[in-house]
């Protein structure tokens, strides 16, 4: 479990090939202490909550490597060579819950269609793929390549997000340009109440 609050960027290494469409990927984690990370550890990636198969502490410790599925290839974006990714560790029970719950299960892939500078921030429109659509909603959450993110302005598949200068400094967002991808997660309460309505309306 995650926040959506980002601890480092750091960037992907190498991506190795594996049996299939599997492969391992080596990832540099910058300024993120490892020091407390042990192999199983979960560290999501883009939003992608991935595990840790090994870790380079004696040659480079700011490096570990996670075994990433076809699945996860097919479902994701942000995951070749040299891609700046977001990093947050998994969430402890007496941290603080600065974001949202973020499962670091990624609900699908959207795009970039459009920036404007506001002020000192900047407004993003993005559209979502039409099965994440319905868990969109004026001020509920959203997660953008790992993000916590508030949504703004729901139209069907698409919304719109404002990034403070912090988030866009301090994240990958910053890098984002019309016609580029992200991976998404909706709020968990959100498919839940979806699930639950689904489930009632079935009863009647």
């Amino acid at each position: 479990m995650f926040t959506g609050i980002i601890q480092a960027v750091g960037h992907i290494v190498s991506v190795t090939p594996l049996t299939g469409s599997d492969a391992r990927v080596v990832i540099d984690a910058g300024v993120l202490d490892l020091s407390d990370v042990a192999l199983g550890d979960s560290i999501a990636a883009n939003g992608v909550c991935l595990t840790v198969v090994a870790l380079d502490t004696m040659q480079t410790p700011s490096r570990y490597s996670v075994d990433v599925s076809g699945e996860t290839f097919a479902c994701t974006t942000g995951f070749s060579a040299g891609s700046r990714v977001n990093l947050e560790k998994a969430l402890r029970l007496s941290d603080r819950l600065g974001g949202h719950l973020v499962s670091g299960h990624v609900d699908g892939v959207g795009e970039v269609l459009a920036l404007e500078r506001i002020g000192e921030s900047h407004c993003f429109d993005l559209r979502a793929p039409e099965s994440l659509a319905r868990y969109l909603a004026a001020k509920g959450s959203i997660a953008v390549n790992g993000v916590s993110l508030t949504v703004n302005r729901v139209n069907g598949c698409d919304f719109s997000i404002n990034l403070i200068p912090h988030t866009l400094e301090h994240t990958t967002l910053g890098d984002l340009k019309p016609g580029g991808r992200v991976n998404l997660e909706a709020d968990m309460l959100a498919r839940y109440a979806d699930r639950l309505m689904a489930y009632i309306d079935r009863k009647e």
